[in-house]
């Protein structure tokens, strides 16, 4: 059997490939992001590394953010 092997990319978490798309269509930073978005630099640096989950407060930020603001600014 031929092991499946998944890209980083792939083996992301919904809110970090979510980030991630948004950040690619919108030409934004991390730091613009932030900004914002209102949630500080390394919980999004964290979250897309998958090293913490985002809290309720965080993901609303976020999530809010990026319906709101379809073009990133």
């Amino acid at each position: 059997m031929e092991d499946i092997i998944l890209s980083q990319y792939d083996q992301l978490s919904e809110i970090a490939h979510a980030i991630v798309e948004f950040q690619r269509k919108n030409n934004l930073t991390d730091a613009e992001m932030a900004l914002n978005s209102h949630v500080s630099v390394e919980h999004i640096h964290n979250i897309k590394a998958m090293k913490e989950t985002a809290d309720a407060e965080v993901l609303g930020s976020l999530e809010a953010y990026m319906a709101h603001k379809p073009t990133g600014k």
